[in-house]
């Protein structure tokens, strides 16, 4: 099992990275803006889910190979980015559909399930997250307490926690504003406007950096 000690050093530094705004971040914030509080926390339960597949790979030893492979770590990064970037389409193709109007019960939100999926590919394809597993969990990881994988699987959920954590706070924030900015219909589509442009803007940044040489 993983000495405390080293689960702590590991809590304290996922802690200082995910705290800072990031792609998970701005996705977050870009569905809290666009479909409200319950859209942005659905999207970080998937979001956080789509870390999970991740975790095993890394666990198992295989998380190396993907990071080390161009045409793999290639492949995951620009399918996320296309995703993203489809998102943001959507969003601000469907900016007016959680605007009031004379029959609200008329407009249905995403479903659960949809939502929770949609955020699950967008973790399951952000290749920095297995870029950061295979940097940084071996760094913390005991040598002489063995079980190697229990040890990077621990590691890997302790960061899965703070992550969901910390993305809810940030979901929770958005749509707060979202939910204010409300008491003028025009403002809500202008903002779910905004959080497709910003998933657009992270699709495309997410296209260009990180390429492997």
């Amino acid at each position: 099992m993983i000495p405390a000690a080293n689960a702590g050093a590991f809590a304290l530094v996922a802690l200082a990275l995910i705290v800072i705004p990031g792609p998970s971040v701005l996705f977050v914030v870009g569905r809290s803006l666009s479909l409200g509080r319950r859209g942005g926390f659905l999207s970080v339960v998937g979001n956080a889910l789509g870390m999970l597949p991740a975790i095993a790979l890394v666990s198992l030893g295989v998380g190396a190979i993907v990071a080390e492979s161009v045409v793999v770590f290639t492949i995951i990064k620009f399918a996320g980015a296309v995703y993203l970037i489809y998102l943001g389409v959507q969003a601000i193709r469907h900016r007016n559909d959680h605007v009031d109007t004379a029959d609200p019960s008329s407009q249905q939100p995403p479903s659960a399930f949809r939502l929770i999926r949609e955020g699950f590919v967008v973790g399951a394809t952000n290749p920095k997250t297995i870029v950061f597993f295979v940097a940084v969990l071996p760094q913390f990881v005991s040598r002489e307490a063995g079980s190697i994988s229990v040890q990077m699987a621990a590691l890997g959920m302790i960061f899965f926690a703070i992550s969901l954590v910390s993305d809810s706070v940030w979901a929770f924030t958005a749509g707060t504003l979202r939910a204010w900015f409300a008491r003028d219909p025009k403002r809500v589509a202008r903002m779910g406007a905004g959080g497709g442009v910003m998933m657009i803007g992270l699709g495309g940044v997410l296209a260009v950096a990180g390429n492997k040489t």
